[in-house]
């Protein structure tokens, strides 16, 4: 509670908020028909022109029935749109931490939070992974005000509902909830909600990720994705139009989307921007490759193993070269070496990205096969993987099928075609037995079975089509 008396309120709050050792937090005192007022807020969350236009409004004030209370004041002295009133010091401490200005007049047993904030941030821009052929080029940035009106200008029904949040016990991470009341599945929400209420943590340190690690608490282990990840409006609009829940976290582009099956998180809004013809080959394709990235090294190192089993025509895949390695290492070593060069791309500056491509082609490329370290036929394979994982728009699913691919290798290297067969069987168990953050199989609606929704998934409907299916 604070006191109406402000010599007493501010000392307090000057004292929760270290006024004297931080630079950023500024105290500025003014005098309102002779009342002593303070303002505190953030220098950085609040621009010059509007903090100078308020106070121009506060010192015009003539009438004392304005500021007889905060009430009264908050509803006739205070020009600007969101003005809440309290009197918790936690609560007054938050907002203004979050970029809202505290105003503390003498006399006053509350104090006004003025929402004047203005958040650095960059210009929305096209994703650098979700790129766009056709559609808007607009993208997700760190703001969560700017995301949710993102969203806002694309679905315009009062049945949409931006849930408000806060996460974290010491850090206070707003979260917004989005979903269509009606549609959105109501025991899902009610438990998402229920677990970032009872969560014990004190920070939301790396944003999203940590978002999903609350929300998923036993089960890192499996590495299929449980979240489709995306940074465009567009895509989260359509997804919360079918009913589906996006999770917004302040201070990342990146948007949550739940529940995800593993035909939601394949799919790609570019489908959608081009006719059904094109958007269903641009479908099939992706799923056809996916699943061949996770299968063809292990394939090819089985054929290799029983080279009695290929048939004449296509001899051309055996090992010829006269390699040092085995296959097996040479493959797994090629995994491993991709991420790696895939990390030191991310830290090498970008003038020297192109140079030090052509430099590590090079190397890899000619020297690796002619010094006996690898197979020509082992460097293409890997190569075709590594360049067909992003054919599909999320990182996570990629990874999942890498350690697929990789357990499978290991497999049939170690125990030949009853490693590859036993291999498949416990894949296959584990995708069977993931579950949904809602509870249903990763496989729906292929399992259970729902030929209705499950054809929308395999080719791109158009949209008079959907409109029709909704209304049977």
């Amino acid at each position: 509670m604070i006191s109406n008396d402000i010599n007493e309120c501010t000392k307090k709050l000057n004292e929760i908020m270290h006024v004297k050792e931080n630079f950023d937090i500024v105290y500025r005192e003014i005098s309102i028909m002779g009342k002593k007022t303070v303002l505190y807020f953030v220098d950085g969350f609040c621009k010059s022109a509007d903090l100078r236009s308020m106070i121009e409004v506060f010192m015009k004030i003539n009438d004392p029935k304005l500021i007889s209370s905060a009430e009264e004041f908050s509803k006739t002295a205070v020009t600007y749109g969101q003005v809440t009133l309290s009197n918790d010091e936690n609560d007054i401490v938050t907002a203004m931490l979050a970029g809202q200005t505290v105003l503390v007049v003498d006399g006053f047993d509350k104090a006004v939070l003025i929402s004047a904030r203005s958040y650095p941030q960059r210009a929305t821009s096209e994703p650098d992974k979700d790129k766009v052929f056709r559609g808007s080029r607009d993208g997700f940035v760190e703001s969560i005000i700017l995301n949710t009106a993102l969203i806002r200008r694309r679905i315009r029904d009062p049945r949409l509902i931006i849930k408000h949040m806060q996460v974290g016990s010491q850090s206070k991470t707003d979260v917004a909830l989005c979903y269509m009341k009606g549609k959105v599945d109501k025991k899902l929400l009610d438990n998402i909600v229920n677990r970032l209420d009872t969560t014990k943590v004190q920070s939301l340190t790396m944003n999203q990720e940590s978002m999903v690690e609350i929300l998923t608490p036993k089960r890192w282990k499996n590495p299929l994705p449980k979240f489709k990840y995306t940074e465009r409006p567009d895509t989260t609009a359509a997804h919360v139009f079918e009913g589906d829940i996006a999770i917004i976290v302040d201070n990342s582009p990146a948007v949550l989307i739940v529940p995800a099956t593993i035909f939601s998180v394949m799919e790609e809004a570019n489908d959608y921007y081009f006719p059904p013809v094109i958007g269903t080959y641009l479908k099939l394709t992706r799923s056809i490759i996916m699943l061949i990235t996770a299968v063809i090294t292990p394939v090819w190192l089985l054929l290799t193993q029983n080279p009695d089993w290929v048939p004449q025509w296509l001899n051309f895949i055996l090992v010829t070269d006269n390699i040092q390695v085995p296959l097996l290492a040479q493959l797994i070593i090629l995994e491993i070496a991709i991420d790696g060069l895939n990390l030191a791309s991310l830290n090498t500056p970008n003038t020297l990205i192109s140079s030090l491509s052509i430099l590590a082609a090079i190397i890899v490329g000619d020297y690796a096969v002619g010094s006996g370290w690898f197979s020509s036929q082992a460097l293409l394979y890997t190569a075709f993987v590594a360049l067909a994982n992003f054919a599909q728009p999320g990182y996570e699913l990629g990874y999942a099928f890498k350690f697929i691919r990789i357990f499978l290798l290991l497999a049939t290297g170690f125990f030949n075609v009853w490693g590859f067969v036993i291999g498949i069987i416990i894949v296959s168990i584990v995708v069977l037995n993931t579950k949904t953050l809602s509870g249903r199989c990763y496989l729906y609606p292929l399992i259970p079975f729902n030929w209705k929704k499950l054809k929308y998934h395999l080719y791109r409907a158009s949209l008079t089509e959907k409109q029709e299916s909704k209304k049977d």
